[in-house]
């Protein structure tokens, strides 16, 4: 990823405007990230996968109805049995970071 000073993005926008087509500009104040310049395809494809997540706790009791009453589409059987339970699995014993 290239990275630019604010200041230097300001004077030569343009320059800095046609790399965001090789890929994302990260733009700094004083050396830290402030910013990043991407363009519109990336930051449409960006969008379309964002999701938000949230404590279990926040769901309304709404929301966890539809939940309860989605279905998953598929040709094999399964029950929640089939999950494995974290503290069965080396998952669980490994740090994370």
């Amino acid at each position: 990823m290239v990275t630019v000073p604010a200041s230097e993005f300001q004077k030569n926008f343009g320059e800095w405007h046609d790399k965001i087509f090789e890929g994302p500009v990260e733009i700094t104040r004083y050396g830290r990230p402030t910013a990043y310049l991407v363009s519109a395809q990336m930051f449409q494809q960006l969008w379309q996968r964002f999701r938000v997540s949230l404590p279990v706790e926040e769901l309304s009791e709404s929301d966890v109805a539809l939940i309860m009453q989605a279905k998953v589409e598929t040709d094999a059987s399964y029950t929640l049995d089939d999950i494995p339970d974290l503290a069965e699995t080396d998952v669980a014993s490994k740090p994370q970071p």
